[in-house]
């Protein structure tokens, strides 16, 4: 069959599509489910369609339904991608949402703004890595580290996550790649401890992982069992309690090749 003699999607269809995928994006993008049903909704009032959402920790399924027609209505299931945090996608979406309010405007016209959002790129890697170390140094003076060991924490979360990165990039499991990433921050933070170079190297090396903890899933997770999605929430709060137990392994790791006893 040609091309041109393919048959459209109903108009139900492409709203479901579209929808979907902006929830889909907000979740992967690190929102709690309050958050996508208040930006989801705002769009669908204004495209005259009513919508039901079930969300589970890998997937969505949206179910949508024309006001003026009932029995016209579209489900599907969207599986996600691992997640992660991008309060740019976060932020526009939400502007986006409020702008179709006020504006009234039609599916194609909230199809490419969408199409844009997605395309928003993270901060330059160089940034990312920077930033985790001055946050990390600046965690360790603020617990009385000295500059020693400040030194040691920006330097060893900085390699640490550039271990993360590189592991992740090479499609290995998000486990692997936070357990790596903590094993590489502790192993150089370690070195501090083991000969005692810094006023109180165990400041060093207990702040220089902290970029690691899933502080957007923790707290989402919170916010989801408030407000009534237990289901997402007991998964997020289990994903980040893994998380957790994982930066422990790579830290043990490290400090048992040291053979650090005293550090509490």
């Amino acid at each position: 069959m040609k091309s041109g003699m393919l048959q459209e999607k109903p108009l139900i269809e492409k709203y479901n599509d579209l929808l979907l995928d902006i929830g889909s994006t907000l979740m992967v993008a690190g929102a709690h489910c309050g958050r996508i049903d208040r930006n989801i909704k705002r769009i669908a009032d204004v495209f005259g369609v009513d919508i039901e959402i079930f969300y589970s920790f890998n997937g969505i399924i949206l179910t949508t339904k024309m006001r003026n027609n009932p029995s016209e209505t579209a489900t599907h299931y969207k599986r996600l991608p691992s997640h992660g945090v991008h309060f740019g996608i976060l932020n526009e979406i939400s502007l986006l949402s409020w702008k179709v309010v006020s504006d009234h405007l039609d599916y194609p016209h909230v199809k490419r703004e969408f199409e844009k959002i997605k395309k928003l790129s993270h901060h330059k890697r160089i940034q990312i890595v920077l930033g985790v170390g001055i946050a990390c140094a600046s965690l360790c003076i603020l617990a009385k580290g000295d500059f020693i060991d400040a030194t040691f924490a920006f330097f060893a979360s900085m390699l640490g996550i550039l271990a993360r990165q590189e592991i992740s990039k090479r499609k290995f499991n998000v486990m692997l790649a936070i357990s790596g990433g903590a094993f590489v921050t502790s192993f150089i933070a370690s070195i501090n401890v083991f000969y005692g170079i810094g006023a109180l190297p165990e400041k060093a090396l207990a702040t220089s992982v902290l970029y690691l903890v899933p502080g957007v899933q923790l707290v989402n997770a919170v916010i989801d069992l408030i407000e009534g999605y237990v289901a997402t929430a007991i998964a997020r709060g289990f994903y980040s309690g893994f998380l957790l137990l994982c930066i422990a392994a790579g830290m043990a790791l490290s400090i048992l090749i040291f053979g650090i006893n005293n550090f509490y």
